[in-house]
């Protein structure tokens, strides 16, 4: 980092960040090689299971994020191979079964009002769950009635009821509708032109029209787009420079906007751009060099970040050296890690032990790519669903379709 004039507090938090790290790495560089390197498998594990059970009281705040919990401590679990599907799939659909509202949706928890984000998790963790008893527990009529009912005229989808418009909607609406096989065109109208409106002169999407780029936004309007066939509606080559300039030269991580820290959340907000827009050039015939064995980002850097900086000793992971682990950084490091040790033919590329490796995460989706497969026969079987008198002949996406099976051909 070079830093110029007087220092602010935005320099000296920076100048923290990279001393705390660098400490990390010396500290065991020092003893050992980058061979040496161990994921703490066991540990997160067990950690991550008991937060399955039980949270501790604490955490009432958080009542409304429940479905979150689920998908956050399953899919950690399942890129860790530490999840049992015949235990925890019944439990699942049972506790999310109770989250369904009655008008279609999922509520933050039981008897709760319907929300674009809890419903996006909930959907989530039931194609973790991996098995007809999970996918069942969707009603994809009173869905389907529900997404319509959250979108904007301008394009976007409302989070709930009389709620902000913003692009995590955006992508929460088309990657359910896409999961569930019930995507349509009238749902999909609209999208690429509202996402193309709030791509930013720097590149990347911003959360609402005028904003900054940042990482999570990004993901989810260049997914959302990803996911129909239609990221060439934006700027590709501006957005692919704006994502390569947010991995930190010293941390290995990523940042999630200009000018802010490293955050380990942001290894899959960011990370998870690159195969996505490697995929979107490809699947749009676009003149630029595709690299064959990496994706514009340097993967082995990001995982020694996560491996020596954000593992915390106790169980879990965390967003940077001083930070306590939580639910939500153990998924979405993990998350990014995965999408990282990937190459294009589907060979790994592991900083450390080959225990290290963990299991492939779909990009488009951020579940398991063999769970997203997994659920196409069961609802490509339901077929059409009967809405308000009319016959509505769903899909998933044609751009994570095709895709999927791309990759699968490959791996």
């Amino acid at each position: 980092l070079v830093i110029d004039g007087d220092m602010t507090t935005t320099s000296r938090d920076q100048k923290k960040t990279e001393t705390d790290v660098l400490s990390f790495f010396r500290t065991f560089l020092a003893k050992k090689g980058q061979d040496d390197i161990l994921l703490n498998r066991e540990q997160h594990v067990t950690w991550l299971k008991k937060g399955l059970q039980i949270l501790p009281t604490n955490f009432c705040g958080l009542d409304a994020s429940r479905p979150w919990f689920v998908f956050w401590i399953s899919h950690a679990l399942e890129v860790l191979d530490g999840y049992d599907e015949a235990l925890w799939r019944p439990k699942v659909a049972s506790f999310l079964g109770r989250c369904q509202h009655s008008e279609g949706g999922f509520g933050g928890g039981p008897l709760q009002l319907a929300h674009l984000a809890p419903t996006y998790a909930a959907v989530s963790a039931i194609l973790v769950g991996g098995g007809d008893e999970a996918y069942k527990v969707v009603d994809r009529r009173t869905m389907y009635q529900f997404l319509m009912r959250m979108k904007h005229p301008e394009g976007g989808f409302r989070m709930h009821d009389e709620g902000e418009t913003d692009m995590r909607g955006t992508y929460c609406a088309i990657a359910v509708a896409s999961m569930l096989h019930i995507l349509t065109d009238e749902l999909a109208e609209g999208v690429p032109e509202y996402v193309r409106r709030c791509q930013t002169f720097e590149g990347g999407i911003a959360g609402e029209e005028g904003l900054e780029a940042h990482g999570g936004y990004s993901y989810c309007g260049l997914a959302a787009l990803c996911i129909l066939g239609r990221a060439h509606s934006l700027d590709l080559h501006a957005f692919l420079r704006w994502a390569a300039q947010r991995q930190m030269g010293l941390e290995g991580g990523f940042q999630g906007r200009t000018n802010k820290l490293v955050d380990s959340c942001y290894s899959f907000w960011q990370g998870a751009i690159f195969p996505l827009l490697h995929e979107a050039f490809r699947q749009h015939g676009v003149d630029v060099a595709l690299p064959e064995r990496h994706l514009w980002f340097s993967p082995r850097p990001l995982q020694t970040y996560v491996f020596l900086a954000c593992q915390h000793p106790g169980g879990g992971l965390r967003d940077k050296p001083g930070k306590s682990a939580d639910f939500y950084h153990s998924c979405y490091s993990l998350s990014g890690v995965s999408v990282s040790q990937y190459d294009l033919d589907g060979e790994s590329d592991v900083v450390g032990d080959s225990a290290n490796r963990l299991v492939r995460s779909d990009a488009f989706y951020n579940v398991a790519l063999e769970k997203a497969e997994r659920k196409t026969a069961f609802f490509e079987a339901a077929g059409s669903i009967e809405v308000d008198g009319r016959r509505i002949d769903g899909r998933e996406g044609s751009g994570v379709a095709i895709a999927r099976k791309y990759l699968l051909a490959r791996a």
